[in-house]
């Protein structure tokens, strides 16, 4: 294992492009190697010890805690809508009983959490069916359909006819409490082999949130998705995203946990 750079990994969602926006813009980034992928990839990553940090979905801290240290004062949160974690359904969600619904291959913590609101929350007795289609293929033989990030937001604009669940606020609705998507973890074996990197990067990490908050409209008019969202809905968007780990966050991840657990979806 090199001592020499920190691997990261890097999920190239428009709800991280602030913070990765400010690593690059307002940090010394030449210890680090950004390598690319979405949540469920960069976990896998994570885990086999491909990557030695990275912004990782809460699911997989959850599973794996054992081998995983928190970057304090880091996550992807919301209390209320996050805009981009969206059920898509041709029924209203109380018509959903018993159905096959397609869930995002990208996913994970956001798979769990569909599962504690239609199984849990509302007893539907749903099973969830991984999918790499797009939505206009999926929802042609399924009920309803879970999408994440940018796909997400593009699709919200392009659907009039269908029905779209926030899951964040359907989560924040039932609980009172913000739900934690993700988390920035390391892997302990590699803080043990890298422990200056590891603490140069925290310091990195919060030069670039601090930062990154503070210059919004100016991130917003390099992003991806300018053109379908204007400056300002951009803007908004991140606004209704908390980048920090409070206690609050604290616990409505360990509601998640609960919750988790007892669906038996911790150990799958």
């Amino acid at each position: 294992m090199s001592k020499g750079r920190l691997r990261i990994g890097r999920i190239n969602f428009s709800n991280l492009f602030p913070i990765f926006y400010g690593l690059e813009k307002f940090t010394d980034c030449s210890p680090y190697e950004f390598v690319e992928g979405v949540p469920s990839a960069v976990n896998r990553l994570l885990r086999e010890g491909k990557i030695d940090i990275s912004p990782s979905s809460s699911i997989e801290y959850i599973k794996n805690e054992d081998d995983y240290i928190l970057m304090d004062n880091h996550s992807i949160t919301s209390a209320g809508p996050v805009g981009s974690i969206l059920l898509f359904s041709k029924r209203p969600m109380e018509g959903l009983f018993g159905a096959t619904v397609l869930v995002s291959s990208q996913s994970e913590t956001s798979v769990a959490l569909l599962d504690i609101v239609l199984n849990k929350f509302h007893k539907m007795n749903c099973v969830l069916r991984s999918s790499d289609e797009p939505l206009s293929r999926g929802i042609e033989s399924y009920p309803a359909y879970l999408l994440i990030g940018d796909n997400a937001l593009r699709e919200s604009l392009r659907w009039p006819g269908l029905y779209k669940y926030d899951l964040g606020e359907i989560w924040h609705r039932k609980t009172g409490l913000p739900f934690v998507f993700a988390l920035w973890i390391g892997r302990k074996d590699s803080y043990a082999n890298k422990p200056e990197l590891f603490a140069q990067f925290k310091r990195d990490l919060d030069t670039a949130k601090a930062n990154a908050l503070k210059n919004l409209t100016t991130i917003a008019r390099e992003s991806s998705i300018l053109g379908f969202l204007s400056e300002d809905e951009i803007v908004s968007y991140w606004k209704g995203i908390s980048y920090d780990l409070s206690d609050e966050h604290i616990k409505g991840l360990e509601l998640f946990r609960k919750y988790a657990e007892e669906l038996n979806l911790v150990h799958i």
